[in-house]
C-alpha cells in the first residue's frame, strides 16, 4: 500500500486483506470470521440468492430518539480481479470500525450490511442484491434510514460524494427527503474532511437498488486528487461524459450490458484511471493508498456522532 505520509498511524491489517484478495477466498466466511476475530457476532441474511452479511449491535447501541445510520459496502468482487479496491478497502475500513463500535457503550444508531450482488447491477438493478435488500427495508416499512453507500474508498485523498439521485423525478416527498440527507452529508463531509470532498457524477453502486425502491441513499467514493482534476476539466470540456458515467439507469431493461461496455470504452480514457483499474488484475493491494483508510475511518466517525430526530 502506497503512502503520502509515512506520519500516519492505522491499524490497517495488510496480512488479513492479502488474504482477502486472495482468488480463492471465500470472502463471505472470511469476512464473518474477521467479524467474530474482533468479537463482533454477524449473521448471514439470505435474500433471493445473495447472501449478505449483517452485524449484530445489541439493543443500547440504538436510541429511538434518532435516525438510524445505515451503512453498507458490497464485498462481492469481479472474477479475475483480486478487487483491491473494488470493494475489499472498503469492507475491512468498515469491519475495523464495527470493532470499534462494537466495544463502545455508546448509543450509535449505527446498522452496517456487507452486500452480495453489487457487481450485477450492470444485468439490470433488479439483480443487483441491494435491491432486494431494500425492498424487504420497504416491506419492513425501514423506510426512513439515512443510507450511506461505501464503494471504491482504497485510492486518494478526496472523497466524493456521488450525484446519483439528485436528479429525481419520482414523487415530491421522496426528492424532499432525498436532498435532506444529501445536505446531511454533505456536512458531514466538510466536518470530517474539510477541502477534501467534493460532488461529482459518479457509477452507480447499491445506492441504486435502494433509490429503485424509493429510499434515499447516498454514495461515497475516493479518488486521488491529480484524478478529481483531471475528471472535472474532462466534464466541463464534453458533455456527454456524464452522461457515459451515469448511463445505468435505474430503470431495468434501459441499456444491454455490451451496450453499457462499449459507451463505457469510448469514455473511458476521459475517466478517473481509478475507475480503470475496476474489474482488472491490477485492482490490487499495490494500487492502494494508506490515507484513504484514515479518511474514510473520520467519515465513518463522524456519520456514528451524527444525531437527526427521528
Amino acid at each position: 500500500m502506497k503512502s503520502q505520509s509515512d506520519s500516519i498511524d492505522v491499524k490497517f491489517d495488510s496480512f488479513s486483506f492479502q488474504k482477502y484478495i486472495a482468488q480463492d477466498c471465500d470472502r463471505l466466511s472470511f469476512l464473518q470470521g474477521y467479524l467474530s476475530d474482533w468479537g463482533v457476532d454477524s449473521s448471514v441474511l439470505p435474500l433471493n440468492g445473495k447472501y449478505h452479511l449483517y452485524v449484530n449491535f445489541p439493543s443500547s447501541a440504538y436510541n429511538p430518539m434518532f435516525k438510524i445510520k445505515t451503512i453498507i459496502s458490497h464485498y462481492d468482487r469481479v472474477s479475475g480481479s483480486p478487487g483491491a479496491n473494488d470493494n475489499s478497502f472498503a469492507n475491512f475500513a468498515l469491519a475495523d470500525f464495527a470493532a470499534e463500535l462494537y466495544k463502545s457503550k455508546q448509543a450509535h444508531n449505527i446498522r452496517i450490511f456487507f452486500t452480495d450482488g453489487e457487481e450485477l447491477g450492470e444485468a439490470g438493478v433488479s439483480s443487483q442484491g441491494a435491491f432486494a435488500l431494500a425492498e424487504l427495508f420497504r416491506k419492513l416499512g425501514i423506510t426512513n434510514d439515512d443510507v450511506y453507500v461505501f464503494d471504491a474508498c482504497g485510492r486518494g485523498d478526496v472523497a466524493v460524494l456521488a450525484r446519483a439521485g439528485l436528479d429525481s423525478k419520482v414523487n415530491p416527498q421522496f426528492k424532499k427527503k432525498f436532498l435532506s440527507l444529501y445536505e446531511r452529508t454533505q456536512n458531514l463531509l466538510t466536518a470530517a474532511a474539510t477541502n477534501s470532498w467534493m460532488t461529482l457524477p459518479v457509477p452507480y453502486s447499491d445506492n441504486a437498488g435502494f433509490l429503485a425502491c424509493g429510499i434515499p441513499a447516498v454514495a461515497i467514493t475516493f479518488l486521488p486528487k491529480e484524478e478529481v482534476s483531471f475528471y472535472y476539466k474532462n466534464l466541463m470540456t464534453d458533455k456527454n461524459l456524464e452522461k457515459a458515467v451515469m448511463n445505468c439507469k435505474i430503470e431495468d431493461g434501459s441499456k444491454n450490458a455490451t451496450d453499457l461496455s462499449i459507451q463505457r470504452f469510448k469514455y473511458q480514457e476521459q475517466m478517473p484511471k481509478t475507475w480503470r483499474l475496476f474489474h482488472t488484475e491490477y485492482d490490487n493491494f499495490l494500487s492502494l493508498t494508506q490515507e484513504s483508510y484514515v479518511l474514510m475511518r473520520k467519515i465513518l466517525t463522524a456519520i456514528s456522532n451524527a444525531k437527526t430526530i427521528a
